[in-house]
């Protein structure tokens, strides 16, 4: 049995141009975006986020302000007491 060419055999097939398609058209106004309320909300906790990582995690002025206060004997009060007993249980939600 013989099998005879079919036709002309190309190893790279024609390549077929693109077409060029229509021009832009040019806007004359200048662009702009709008940013969602949600986008903002979240930019706004990213900022706070990298403000606090940049913070140092001990201040040290109020660290010795506070070590001041503590060697005053006057300064511990039942007032003193109080507020700080106040603010634990407004912590801890009682």
């Amino acid at each position: 049995m013989t099998i005879d060419r079919l036709g002309p055999i190309d190893p790279f097939p024609p390549v077929n141009k693109p077409d060029k398609g229509s021009k832009p058209v040019k806007n004359d106004s200048a662009d702009s975006i709008s940013v969602s309320t949600q986008a903002k909300e979240m930019g706004e906790i990213f900022q706070a986020t990298e403000n606090i990582k940049k913070s140092p995690d001990i201040r040290l002025d109020r660290v010795e302000e506070i070590k001041r206060k503590l060697q005053d004997p006057a300064y511990i009060d039942q007032k003193v007491i109080e507020s700080v007993a106040d603010k634990v249980m407004e912590l801890f939600g009682l």
